[in-house]
């Protein structure tokens, strides 16, 4: 995979610029970026809520509820096996806010009264796919706008945004959608997806780094087959997909382990999350947070083993939150993906990172649950925190270093 370097400069000279928050949000492309990022990820908080509300006040289904919150996730691995390529298109910020206008498209379109249920998941599964790519576009472009030593911080940063972003789009949702009703609350949500495309527009500048061959589904999948084929880059994507995906199916199954007390375990997940990436990501340097990769795999799924013995509620609630803490992982492992992935395909690398990472989730969720039908949900618990330990130690590379050798 031939490396094609940028014909224009960063904002932030690689040598001397500081990876600081501040300093990032001084950067004016991350700042476009991020704030681009943020309403995206309001609006499709927003998006979700209002689709759920409506499919569940139409049908009464639970599960047909549950897809239409979360279901545009699967749509992701399409995204990722087809199309991945346009992330590293030669023209990045025109591809990003294309992708943006659809999304637009989509949201608006949801908006319209009386479309049926069929057609409304049609146009879920479609936006996740374009949202797939976006998201592919968006992370190829951070790795451009920010040095390499401020890439975890800035992912760092953008993770704690969005957990807090889900957090607060639920909250708000809840208001508009009393005020509104759904179809305001997707009217809401396509100004958010038009605001965001409109910061990226006026802040982020074009990057033409890229592919002299036209992106499209053969170049995506001779990138991943390379991809898969590198066995650093293997590794690192099973570690980052696999335990990941795991534990979110541990939490999948709060409701069920303990229905009074499932939104404090899930608060408690939260705020682990957030401490970890703010104090790994901001706070730790490059070789510190390699050095604690291999802990933070293993800290994001032993706690869940107490689940077995039913601990009281706040010994369990202290061990999600110590859990939570263990998702920080992600942070040296992406350092280390973007590390060994060539400047010409690193948007499509890190959308497949992404993408699978997501699905991962959905797979975890449906592994636990599907267990929990046979034994008590403690237990599932407890089983499924067990392989994900199992999985890690399985993979833990070698600490030799040099090409292609992840270190943990």
């Amino acid at each position: 995979m031939p490396s094609h370097r940028s014909t224009t400069s960063p904002a932030l000279p690689p040598a001397t610029a500081a990876t600081g928050y501040r300093a990032l949000l001084r950067n004016k492309e991350f700042s476009g970026l991020y704030i681009g990022f943020t309403l995206t990820a309001a609006a499709s908080t927003l998006s979700g809520f209002a689709l759920g509300t409506l499919v569940n006040h139409r049908t009464g289904s639970p599960f047909l509820t549950a897809v239409s919150m979360y279901g545009a996730t699967f749509a992701t691995v399409l995204g990722a096996l087809t199309l991945m390529s346009v992330a590293d298109g030669k023209r990045p910020r025109r591809t990003l806010l294309l992708l943006q206008l659809v999304s637009l498209v989509g949201v608006a379109a949801q908006a319209v009264p009386g479309l049926p249920i069929a057609a409304r998941f049609a146009l879920l599964l479609t936006l996740g796919f374009f949202q797939s790519l976006g998201t592919g576009t968006r992370l190829g472009l951070l790795a451009e706008v920010v040095p390499a030593s401020a890439y975890a911080p800035a992912r760092s940063l953008l993770n704690i945004t969005s957990g807090g972003t889900v957090i607060t789009g639920y909250a708000v949702g809840a208001v508009l959608l009393r005020h509104l009703g759904p179809y305001g609350v997707f009217a809401v949500a396509a100004a958010l997806t038009a605001l965001g495309a409109a910061v990226v527009a006026a802040t982020v500048r074009e990057h033409s780094i890229r592919l002299t061959r036209r992106p499209g589904l053969r170049r995506t999948w001779t990138a991943n087959a390379e991809l898969f084929a590198h066995p650093g880059r293997r590794t690192l994507l099973l570690n980052l997909w696999v335990p990941n995906g795991l534990i979110v199916g541990c939490e999948a199954l709060f409701l069920s382990y303990d229905p009074g007390r499932a939104g404090t375990f899930l608060a408690a997940a939260s705020a682990g999350m957030l401490l970890g990436d703010l104090t790994v990501g901001r706070l730790l340097t490059a070789d510190r947070r390699r050095r604690l990769a291999f802990a933070l795999r293993l800290l994001l799924a032993a706690p869940f083993l107490l689940f077995a013995v039913h601990p009281p509620v706040p010994v369990a609630a202290v061990a999600v939150f110590l859990a939570g803490i263990g998702f920080a992982a992600t942070l040296p492992l992406q350092e280390q993906l973007l590390e060994q992935t060539p400047e010409a395909v690193r948007g499509q690398v890190q959308g497949v990172e992404s993408a699978g990472r997501m699905t991962w989730q959905g797979i975890g969720a449906a592994i636990a649950g599907g267990l929990a039908q046979y034994v008590a949900p403690g237990t599932a618990i407890a089983v499924v925190a067990g392989v994900s330990v199992t999985v890690t130690l399985l993979c833990r590379p070698s600490r030799r270093t040099g090409p292609g050798v992840v270190q943990g």
